[in-house]
């Protein structure tokens, strides 16, 4: 076990290297952006630009504004916003994560869900016309982007039958369609690869054994499949769940949901430097944070996998 925590230490020190690798790029990308980060530009003198420059940090040298910068991440400080009447970034982050965490989690969490139980049932129907129905559900939902399913869902949902709220943020029920057409990408995903999986382990010797000792199908899927499955799906899951943030900026505007997705699309369209450089280590943090969690969730799920692990360390 102690091995194993030295393990965990160890990619605890990439995770913390990968955060100041990507803070240098975004900064240093950020400074080959053409134009300056005030709305009002062209009608500024090259005085009055000096002037804000001035009052920004930005006519200091590069790696003075460099220092500052990595300085202010680590104390928590990610600067102001050009565009947000001069909003402290962490504030315009805290006051917009609710609704974008709200959709992400509901999708996540739904969508793999009934993946898993889609492909345990299209593995168990393995050629039939369920296991077929199941796969073109998959393909049809890893084709379409989602935000296809935003508009279809905002036109059967809220125009043709007028029950659910299409567009603004007023609770729960703003969150229903935006996290369905989340879903439909890791529901897809994670339906693929448990069918794959759980057709591999269903032909395996042990599973024999169980059905030899009177076990009934279903029992043996659930009881002695699932948790194999489990292990190359954890391994999707992080990336899953990352491409599933990025994705929520365009579901975001499509509904007009006030979260860090429409923050994030207004701050490129304008410029604001810190405000995109936040929101960008943000995501960051989280990929990072979900990479060091599916290697923790290994030991869990494999306690072979954490022996392993114990003999890298």
């Amino acid at each position: 076990m102690k091995n194993y925590a030295k393990f965990i230490g160890k990619r605890v020190f990439y995770m913390l290297m990968t955060l100041f690798l990507i803070a240098t790029i975004t900064f240093f990308l950020m400074k080959l952006l053409p134009g300056t980060p005030y709305s009002n530009q062209d009608k500024l003198s090259p005085e009055q630009i000096h002037i804000m420059n001035e009052k920004y940090g930005l006519n200091k040298p590069i790696l003075v504004q460099y220092g500052i910068y990595l300085f202010g991440l680590v104390t928590g400080d990610l600067g102001v916003s050009f565009q947000f009447n001069n909003t402290p970034v962490t504030e315009l982050i805290a006051s917009r994560i609710g609704p974008s965490a709200q959709i992400g989690i509901q999708a996540v969490v739904v969508g793999t869900l009934v993946g898993i139980v889609l492909g345990i049932i299209a593995a168990m129907k393995q050629g039939t016309w369920v296991d077929s129905s199941a796969t073109f559900a998959a393909i049809i939902g890893r084709s379409i982007p989602n935000f296809v399913f935003a508009v279809l869902l905002q036109l059967v949902f809220g125009v043709w039958f007028n029950v659910l709220p299409i567009a603004l943020w007023t609770g729960f029920a703003s969150s229903i369609l935006p996290s369905i057409a989340l879903a439909i990408s890791p529901m897809a995903d994670s339906a693929r690869f448990t069918r794959t999986e759980m057709v591999d382990v269903l032909s395996s010797d042990y599973v024999e054994l169980a059905r030899a000792k009177g076990l009934g199908k279903w029992e043996v899927a659930f009881k002695h499949g699932l948790r194999n499955v489990l292990i190359p799906l954890v391994t999707i899951l992080g990336p899953m769940t990352v491409g599933l943030m990025t994705g929520s900026m365009v579901v975001e505007s499509i509904f007009a949901i006030p979260g860090i997705g429409e923050q994030f699309v207004k701050s490129i369209m304008t410029n604001d430097y810190p405000t995109i450089m936040g929101v960008t280590m943000l995501y960051s943090l989280l990929l990072v944070s979900v990479i060091l969690l599916v290697d923790v969730l290994y030991g869990i799920i494999d306690p072979r996998i954490r022996v392993a692990t114990e003999g890298e360390a």
